[in-house]
């Protein structure tokens, strides 16, 4: 009998702003003989790029990044990459996270405090197409299941547009009109105008209470 040929070993993008984070994660997939790190990014813009620069099978994703998080970056691979594999892989047990990562095409939401446990199985998982939660996550999605079944409601509505998500982080970081024109190609004047309706929406008056509402939302780190 002709002995099958070794399967490829999934190519996995790492991202994450820590070093030593994405280093103690390389050494858990590195150490797996069907898993391989092929590229590492250190924010979601840089991950775009390399996913769709590189021939990458899963891609996994921190949240809270400079520039782009997380869940943004997932959202553009989904669009740009249907079949690139997301998992977000995160040290946030939060169930507002957890359901704009489901929304955002992830296949599995781990935590890093059990990744040593959980991460192989999970990529494995996402890479078949099967969906990995750590448990608290998979009770929150029965618990919210279950209560809008109750009240016959829908999942609600995002607080602000994806554009408006984008411009929101940036100005929280203190990049000016200009340069958030520049990154994101359009005009400092809809910036502008996109940061009036940010105020306006959200009923803030300035930078600062945008700031504020930005780390509460996970967009940056305070």
């Amino acid at each position: 009998m002709t002995p099958r040929a070794p399967r490829t070993p999934v190519r996995v993008l790492l991202v994450d702003d820590h070093t030593l984070v994405r280093r103690g994660v390389r050494l858990i997939l590195d150490g797996e003989a069907d898993l391989t790190v092929v590229a590492e990014a250190g924010d979601g813009a840089e991950a775009v790029e390399l996913a769709r620069a590189r021939d990458v099978d899963l891609a996994v994703l921190d949240i809270a990044m400079p520039r782009m998080t997380g869940l943004q970056a997932a959202r553009e691979l989904s669009r740009r990459l249907p079949d690139l594999r997301i998992l977000i892989l995160t040290m946030y047990d939060n169930e507002q996270y957890f359901f704009e990562a489901l929304k955002a095409g992830a296949s599995g939401y781990v935590l890093k405090s059990v990744a040593d446990r959980d991460l192989v199985e999970a990529c494995r998982a996402a890479v078949r197409d099967r969906p990995f939660f750590y448990p608290g996550a998979e009770r929150a999605l029965v618990r919210s299941y279950l209560d809008r079944l109750h009240r016959g409601d829908s999942l609600p509505e995002r607080a602000v547009t994806e554009r408006e998500e984008e411009i929101l982080k940036l100005v929280a970081e203190g990049h000016t009109s200009k340069e958030i024109g520049e990154m994101l190609f359009i005009s400092a004047k809809t910036v502008e105008r996109h940061r009036a309706n940010l105020l306006q929406k959200l009923g803030m008056r300035d930078r600062l209470e945008l700031t504020r509402y930005a780390i509460r939302a996970g967009l940056i780190e305070p």
